[in-house]
């Protein structure tokens, strides 16, 4: 027996059991479904969301495109951003523009000098509790507070945050000419109580809530701003 005898079968059988170079149908087959079970290739799938942007980006690209359906592309896309712009402005008309009511954001500020976060009705009533328990310091002070917010809330007169209490009854004044003097004398009940400390009395306290009452029963002839 040669060399040769003893080496060509062993060549045979290892060239038996290397897979052929092309495979058949059947077996590339098999080996592409076992390539493609690999998980890197899910990690290189497109998510859901990468498809949904892919076809609004594909859908506006085609409404931009002037050669899209013999050139409507450019029309479409005119008459898509008029249909935005009328649903825009419909909005604007059946809700109207967002704004801050008047009644609402001076709840928050300074009402001269103090900040005061309460409604008129709401001074007016601790005015009253005030007075009744004989407190007429600060049933004058909450009382005259009330006439000033009650005003503000009816957008009659602004009084900004640093407004006297005198600047506030002139102004006052003018959209209540017939009360002038009473408003004046309710100021300055106010500012003796408040700043000069001199002692409050049922008399001063009557005499504030009377103009505060014919101030609400009143029609004012204009609105007023106050100075600072």
């Amino acid at each position: 027996m040669g060399l040769t005898s003893l080496v060509l079968p062993a060549l045979r059988r290892t060239a038996d059991a290397v897979p052929p170079l092309t495979p058949d149908g059947d077996e590339a087959r098999r080996w592409a479904e076992e390539e493609l079970s690999d998980p890197s290739y899910d990690i290189a799938e497109p998510t859901p969301f990468d498809r949904i942007a892919r076809a609004i980006g594909d859908f506006i690209a085609s409404l931009l495109n002037p050669d899209v359906s013999g050139g409507w592309g450019s029309t479409f896309a005119l008459v898509a951003a008029i249909v935005v712009v009328v649903i825009i402005v419909a909005a604007f008309l059946v809700w109207g523009v967002p704004r801050v009511t008047r009644r609402s954001a001076p709840r928050t500020r300074l009402l001269f000098g103090d900040a005061e976060h309460r409604s008129a009705a709401e001074l007016r009533d601790a005015a009253g509790e005030r007075a009744r328990a004989s407190d007429w310091d600060a049933a004058i002070v909450l009382r005259f507070r009330a006439l000033a917010r009650g005003c503000l809330e009816r957008g009659v007169v602004d009084p900004p945050p640093g407004a006297t209490v005198h600047a506030f009854a002139r102004a006052a004044a003018r959209a209540f000419p017939a009360l002038a003097t009473r408003l004046e004398d309710a100021a300055t009940a106010f500012d003796d109580v408040r700043y000069l400390r001199r002692p409050g009395t049922a008399e001063l306290y009557r005499l504030v809530a009377g103009v505060d009452d014919a101030v609400v029963s009143a029609r004012p002839t204009a609105r007023e701003e106050v100075p600072a």
